[in-house]
């Protein structure tokens, strides 16, 4: 004992520990890969609770030396990097929702210190701050909780920060996820039958009527070719779909992709009204000249603009607002004069058509399959949520109409 080394305080200080002349403590280690590491303190116990740290995590195979000095950008950015799965139009939204949500602040923080409640505390800043949706919350978590995962699996982190928030703040009052609602099939026939009174929106009808009468996603819509189409059989085929990003550079173009899901691959019948508006698009485009845009070497697409071109995604969707605006204006102005409540369309866009034509679908068919198979569903959870939304509504206006024929007084 009378050989052991003592701090100015007269403790004795243990193997790998030392004081520095300006009184501040050092501890001194060997890490997993051979190197001479050093953690420093300002009194021997904050050093020996640090001490006790890494002695555990390099017990348990982990790396602290490089937990303590990697941020949140560096792993995620290691993590979006092998990613070699990753549908390149997938791969440029994560990397655009990160940039967007997290680099710039909270990816600056060393993963070291991040813990549980950071999480919590970062994604309610996010909600009650900044005002973000809470799909874009969604999409943030979606990629931070794989990424700190992989941390967990090579042995820089013990724990997994992100795991049980989602599930915890989606308990709470402040979670407000707007669920995608169809249209009720009066609020569909008012939007539709405006759209092909009005000259100024007539041309957007053949599209909006494949939408509502195909469910189709709205890139699987604008990615169609004539070659997709068998008017003798009366069915299209999907197997692709048309997206509209930026590349690497920030400069964005059109892109073939394959549908979202294997489940996207699939074969539509086409309903009359189908058949009529695609048909007269073919008629149309044969006196006025067919598309000759050549994407990814896909070329005959059926849908163009007055330019002749591909339709931007964004295009329809305003298309549809300018609608909606337009016959809430006209919808009003009439009410007025006939003295009723007016029958107000609801904000909505393309993806809503493809909900309506689902509900509609739900509400008379009951397979199952044969509804998830049309839709391209990937999981059949997804079909029934639908379809018991459906059928719920459903129920409700049958019971109505028994009212004073069952209980009869």
């Amino acid at each position: 004992m009378a050989n052991s080394r003592k701090d100015n305080r007269g403790y004795v200080l243990r193997t790998g520990e030392s004081q520095r002349k300006d009184g501040r403590y050092v501890y001194s280690y060997t890490d997993q890969h051979k190197k001479r590491r050093s953690i420093y303190a300002k009194s021997l116990a904050e050093l020996r609770t640090k001490e006790r740290k890494i002695v555990r995590d390099i017990e348990d195979g982990l790396d602290p030396h490089l937990a303590e000095r990697m941020t949140l950008n560096d792993l995620y950015d290691r993590y979006i990097s092998q990613k070699y799965d990753l549908k390149e139009s997938t791969r440029v939204n994560y990397i655009y929702t990160y940039n967007h949500f997290v680099r710039e602040t909270f990816g600056k923080r060393k993963i070291a210190t991040i813990k549980y409640s950071d999480i919590k505390r970062f994604y309610y800043t996010l909600i009650l701050e900044k005002q973000v949706k809470a799909s874009s919350v969604e999409s943030v978590h979606t990629q931070l909780h794989p990424t700190f995962q992989m941390a967990v699996r090579d042995g820089i982190l013990r724990l997994n920060p992100t795991d049980g928030v989602m599930t915890e703040i989606k308990k709470s009052h402040i979670w407000d996820k707007s669920k995608r609602r169809a249209l009720t099939i009066p609020q569909q026939k008012a939007f539709m039958n405006h759209a092909m009174e009005n000259v100024q929106y007539r041309g957007w009808v053949p599209v909006l009527t494949v939408l509502l009468g195909t469910g189709m996603r709205i890139g699987e819509c604008l990615g169609l070719c004539w070659q997709d189409l068998d008017f003798d059989k009366r069915f299209i085929r999907v197997d692709k779909t048309l997206v509209y990003r930026p590349d690497e550079k920030g400069k964005s173009k059109f892109y073939i992709s394959t549908p979202k899901t294997d489940a996207g691959v699939r074969t539509i019948p086409m309903l009359d009204d189908v058949y009529e508006a695609l048909l007269t698009e073919y008629e149309l485009q044969s006196c006025i000249g067919f598309n000759k845009d050549v994407v990814d070497g896909y070329s005959g697409f059926v849908f163009t603009n007055n330019y002749g071109k591909v339709i931007l995604p964004a295009s329809v969707n305003r298309a549809i607002d300018r609608i909606i605006v337009s016959y809430n204006e006209a919808e009003k102005k009439k009410a007025r004069l006939e003295r009723r409540e007016a029958i107000i369309l609801p904000h909505f866009s393309a993806h809503n058509l493809r909900h309506t034509f689902c509900t509609r679908l739900c509400e008379n068919e009951s397979n199952l399959k044969v509804i998830q198979s049309i839709m391209g569903h990937a999981d059949i959870s997804t079909t029934m949520d639908i379809y018991a939304e459906a059928t719920e509504e459903k129920k409700q206006e049958i019971v109505a109409k028994l009212e004073n024929k069952i209980v009869i007084l």
